[in-house]
């Protein structure tokens, strides 16, 4: 109704932004598959979370009965899912490119081609369609965690390619909406999914599993209603919050906003129905929001570097641009600040306890994080995407130095320490399945770690990411990850699934050097232009020559992978001789055992004997 609602009194959206109209029937066809989709995806993605963290389990690794039903139901919403994203792609190729029914489906797959909504939804098709093969076989928990995973991502494509990804500020925009999206999802499924668990007869724990739903869902809200109001101010502008698109997106954030006093007025047993009326008008104004034009759109026209960046670089950095000219990535450094706030709230719950947690680890941990911040926040962050050196200092820092830090401070340690059991049992489950096995091999480890460099800056990959926003981000998260998993296996304080023995860690470290300093070598060579087309589009003046900024981007990293490897090699070498002391104490005191049961056997013999004399 929503749905209808708006494209009715939308009228010709098209027109506003001089494109052709693809037809009132076909919009409204368009919105409502959007709906159906959104809605399915979050139903899929939310009962497989309910299966993963709301169904108590006695055993981390199989699925209760309980939680099974609901990836069974989320493994039938997938089906629905994939249905209504392969019905999306022509419907979004004519609402993008404005043709009627007609004409798309004789130019199908050049309409698709050329815009980039319909690729989203192809890409969401494809996810949804493995995701119901997949979560119909699962029968254990570590696997029905990553097809929850899979489900989460495959909401983000149509909305990081939407409306949150044009304009000034859409790198702010397209970072909330990957905060936004999944809490809106998990809401949903879970809500789906309780109402099933909660017919079922005989159901026990029934208490346990609400107040897991609500500390969730509470999360999930305060999520909702900050994410929602950052991408409301980006697309709605100043001028357009008393728009009907700023209207729709009160509805949305007051709705969603109302749902905890509610909660308190009902003692935290709000009806489910209540909720499900809430949600309802919360995702039919998505889906509205989605069709109509942003107020942005028609009041700011965005210069170039606002199209590609999200914001303006009119002049070279100076030492207190890089220092002082912070602009908070929402993702990433975001990300950084709630990860050390979680590693303090680990070490506070330790010592309360009166355990005790080495101040190294927190000062490695917290370094970790704040360098993941600077890179990504600070004004290195703001510049890096608009210089190719300066992208390479942030490269060298999220993949080299940030992990190496990281994985110093002992995370998967500190929380099995300090988490509850069930938590903990989850967090064992994960470390020791078998995904985590291949991810952390030795050589998958290095081979990613060291490939990444040369597929990423040498196939032409690395320009088409630098174009959209959301592909920055993953490359970013991919340096990081990619980054930690082999720090892990090197000096990892934490027990990986293969431990390796010094001299092999040591051995693999050395082996990963060269490649590194070659790549280095290679880009201060280089004739040919990374990226060109790229940062050409950016049209900064004060960068006169590329090919001179990418060799010193080269020398960069050539140089600046040395201190990382020192601070590795440091602290390899510093565990190597702590572990040789251990062993050296352990097996003194086996050795001291052993001469004592010798010793007393040997006095028990000569009492025995000179018991026999006398």
């Amino acid at each position: 109704m929503c749905v209808t609602t708006v494209v009715l009194a939308a009228g010709d959206v098209h027109g506003a932004l001089g494109d052709s109209d693809p037809g009132r029937v076909a919009s409204w066809l368009f919105g409502v598959v959007r709906l159906i989709a959104d809605a399915a995806g979050s139903v899929t993605a939310g009962s497989l979370a309910f299966a993963v963290f709301a169904v108590p389990a006695p055993d981390a690794r199989r699925l209760t009965a309980h939680a099974y039903a609901a990836v069974r139901l989320g493994s039938g919403a997938a089906v629905v899912w994939a249905v209504a994203a392969w019905a999306a792609v022509p419907l979004s190729a004519g609402d993008a490119s404005g043709q009627p029914p007609s004409v798309v489906w004789r130019h199908l797959a050049g309409l698709v081609g050329a815009t980039e909504e319909p690729k989203a939804w192809l890409c969401v098709a494809v996810v949804a369609t493995v995701a119901a093969v997949g979560a119909r076989m699962t029968l254990s928990w570590p696997v029905a965690v990553l097809w929850c995973a899979v489900a989460v991502a495959g909401l983000l494509p149509p909305v990081v390619a939407g409306h949150v990804s044009v304009g000034a500020w859409h790198d702010v925009a397209t970072d909330a909406a990957v905060w936004h999206v999944p809490a809106a999802a998990v809401w949903v499924g879970m809500l789906v999914a309780l109402r099933g668990f909660l017919r079922r007869p005989g159901v026990a724990d029934r208490d346990r599993v609400l107040r897991r739903y609500h500390r969730a869902t509470l999360v999930c809200l305060v999520v909702l209603v900050v994410s929602g109001s950052a991408i409301g101010l980006v697309t709605a502008g100043s001028d357009g919050l008393m728009s009907g698109y700023g209207v729709l997106l009160a509805i949305k954030v007051v709705v969603c906003a109302a749902v905890p006093p509610l909660r308190t007025r009902w003692a935290a047993r709000l009806p489910l129905g209540v909720e499900v009326v809430v949600l309802g008008v919360a995702l039919g104004a998505s889906v509205g929001l989605a069709h109509l034009v942003p107020p942005s759109w028609l009041v700011e026209r965005p210069s170039v570097q606002q199209t590609v960046l999200g914001y303006e670089l009119p002049h070279p950095p100076s030492a207190a641009d890089l220092l002082l000219g912070w602009r908070l990535d929402p993702l990433l450094g975001l990300g950084a600040l709630l990860l050390a706030s979680a590693y303090l709230l680990g070490v506070r719950v330790l010592r309360r306890r009166g355990d005790r947690w080495q101040a190294g680890r927190v000062a490695a941990w917290l370094a970790g994080c704040a360098v993941v911040l600077a890179v990504t926040s600070s004004g290195l962050g703001r510049y890096a995407p608009g210089t190719f050196s300066l992208h390479m200092v942030s490269h060298m820092a999220l993949n080299m130095l940030a992990p190496a830090l990281l994985v110093l401070g002992g995370p998967v340690t500190l929380a099995l320490r300090a988490l509850p059991p069930a938590p903990r049992a989850w967090l064992v489950a994960l470390v020791h399945c078998r995904a985590a096995r291949v991810v952390a091999h030795p050589a998958v480890a290095a081979v990613v770690f060291v490939a990444s460099f040369y597929v990423l800056y040498f196939s032409g990959l690395f320009g088409e990411a630098m174009r959209y926003h959301w592909a920055h981000q993953v490359m970013n998260l991919h340096f990081l990850v990619s980054g930690y998993v082999f720090y892990w296996l090197v000096v990892g304080v934490d027990r990986p699934p293969r431990p390796l023995p010094h001299l092999a860690r040591l051995g693999l470290l050395f082996a990963v050097m060269p490649f590194h300093a070659f790549f280095g070598v290679i880009l201060m060579s280089g004739q040919t232009v990374i990226a060109e087309t790229y940062y050409r589009s950016l049209s900064l003046t004060w960068v006169p020559d590329l090919l001179t900024d990418q060799r010193l981007g080269g020398g960069i990293a050539w140089a600046a992978g040395e201190l990382p490897m020192l601070v590795v090699v440091i602290a390899l070498l510093r565990q190597w001789a702590a572990s040789d002391r251990r062993e050296a104490v352990r097996l003194d005191r086996h050795l001291d055992s052993a001469e004592d049961d010798r010793l007393a056997a040997y006095n028990a013999m000569l009492a025995d004997l000179a018991g026999r004399r006398s």
